[in-house]
């Protein structure tokens, strides 16, 4: 089953791509996308990660949480349900 991760404190420079690119590292990734302004286009600097296996997904949090890139610490969690409010 597929496991999406939360990734936040993303540099503003940051392309989907070096994301894709850093994280391929950890495994199978289904989708890899950076949330971005519908306006403006500019990246809000956080992001979702989806991997193909649960446990690259888990090698994956416990490897980039607080990994620096960009002169950026990211944070990488388990991805949550939006709330409603």
């Amino acid at each position: 089953m597929a496991k999406k991760l939360f990734v936040g404190n993303i540099d503003w420079g940051t392309t989907d791509e070096d994301l894709q690119e850093l994280f391929t590292k950890y495994g199978e990734i289904e989708e890899c996308v950076i949330i971005k302004d519908k306006f403006s286009n500019r990246s809000k600097g956080f992001g979702f990660v989806t991997f193909i296996n649960d446990d690259d997904a888990d090698k994956a949090v416990e490897e980039l949480n607080d990994y620096e890139l960009k002169e950026r610490k990211l944070v990488v969690n388990e991805a949550r349900p939006k709330k409603e409010f």
